[in-house]
């Protein structure tokens, strides 16, 4: 099972006039997160595109608990939670490096589809490509 870690480092253009980031950059780091994630699993996205398989976004959630600001460097951990039929659900955690504080939380729900965005069942078409994600629900 993967739980990939990434780390982020706030530049000044993420921030608002406070020093605060704007809340759409998390994800923009869970975007960032996912993608290490599926890279450390054995399959990029672009592999993904290439045998026709997309993974739109159905639904995102972040629970802000304490603003990064600007420089900070923080952990986006990212876990798979459930795989269910054609659709997955990957969680996040975003970590300050310096104290260890979480300051957010929160997950997204994918589907896999064709290029034509019509559902597809990877577990019959693409089994290679369900394995990955199987083995790696938590």
């Amino acid at each position: 099972m993967i739980c990939d870690s990434t780390q982020i480092r706030v530049r000044y253009s993420e921030t608002d006039q406070m020093g605060v980031v704007y809340h759409s950059n998390y994800y923009s780091w869970f975007d960032i997160g996912r993608t290490d994630w599926m890279r450390e699993a054995g399959m990029s996205y672009r592999d993904m595109e290439r045998r026709g398989i997309l993974l739109p976004l159905l639904e995102s959630h972040c629970v802000y608990l304490h603003s990064a600001k600007y420089d900070d460097q923080l952990t986006v951990h990212t876990r798979i939670t459930k795989l269910r039929g054609i659709r997955f659900t990957v969680e996040y955690e975003v970590i300050r490096d310096a104290d260890g504080l979480l300051l957010a939380r929160g997950s997204t729900v994918h589907v896999f589809t064709d290029a034509d965005l019509k559902p597809v069942n990877v577990k019959k078409k693409h089994p290679e490509i369900y394995e990955i994600f199987r083995k790696n629900v938590e």
